[in-house]
């Protein structure tokens, strides 16, 4: 099925927001709970999916999918059912910045963290797909299971920070699994152990590294919401360990 064909405008600096612009009878989908608001003669409905199946398996399949990922069961469609444009912005639940890309220009497949996905024309599959090396998976870590979007339109993805945009000529690309966003079709991808031992536990990169090669376009954050929650999350276990010690 054809995407619908989307205009948008990206709204703000370090805290982006995406406002889609939609013509009579034009839908985009999005995450639950990533609409910040639309204006009148957007309707919107909760369905299971992307909407792409219409039969029942279809249906529960493309939900199985999206329980593996962690993502919630349903998505919103939101259409313009009145007869001139309307109007409805998204933004992710933290800082960050709203990359628009065009699945067309890039062979229709783009592969983006689990939890990169924001919004994208009606017409989107969304799947998912899995690194090479199953073995990475009990080590936990992000970039084990990734979602994956196929189509001819618009799909925005969120990235935390600074957006790098790399573009690989068959070559190999090494980077902190956390701060990878997406790549396009032509990469190969796979996720590797960080080195030996000593380097795991004292080099302070973490025990994965993802590795990209081929010839495509890389998406890469600066500043993963990971690793933003693990500092915070030690400034405050610091800040309360200086206030009990200040008490005694």
């Amino acid at each position: 099925m054809p995407s619908h064909q989307l205009e948008y405008e990206i709204l703000g600096a370090s805290a982006q927001s995406v406002e889609i612009i939609l013509d009579p009878g034009e839908t985009v989908i999005a995450e639950a709970g990533a609409m910040n608001y639309m204006t009148d003669g957007v309707r919107f409905e909760t369905r299971m999916g992307d909407g792409s199946s219409s039969g029942l398996l279809g249906k529960l399949w493309s939900v199985g999918k999206r329980m593996l990922t962690g993502e919630s069961l349903f998505m919103t469609h939101f259409s313009n059912a009145g007869k001139s444009q309307a109007r409805v912005a998204f933004a992710a639940p933290y800082p960050g910045t709203v990359v628009p890309i065009d699945l067309a220009k890039i062979g229709g497949r783009l592969i983006c963290q689990k939890d990169a996905f924001l919004c994208a024309a009606h017409g989107t599959r969304i799947g998912i797909s899995f690194a090479k090396r199953l073995g990475a998976g009990f080590f936990g870590g992000e970039g084990f299971i990734l979602q994956k979007l196929e189509g001819d339109g618009l799909a925005f993805v969120h990235a935390g920070g600074t957006v790098i945009r790399k573009e690989l000529n068959n070559e190999t690309l090494r980077l902190d699994t956390g701060c990878l966003v997406a790549f396009s079709s032509g990469i190969d991808y796979d996720i590797a152990l960080a080195g030996g031992l000593k380097s795991m536990l004292f080099g302070g990169e973490g025990i994965l590294l993802t590795t990209l090669k081929g010839t495509g376009t890389v998406w890469i954050q600066s500043l993963p919401f990971s690793r933003l929650a693990e500092r915070v999350y030690a400034a405050t276990v610091q800040a309360r360990e200086e206030v009990r010690a200040g008490g005694k």
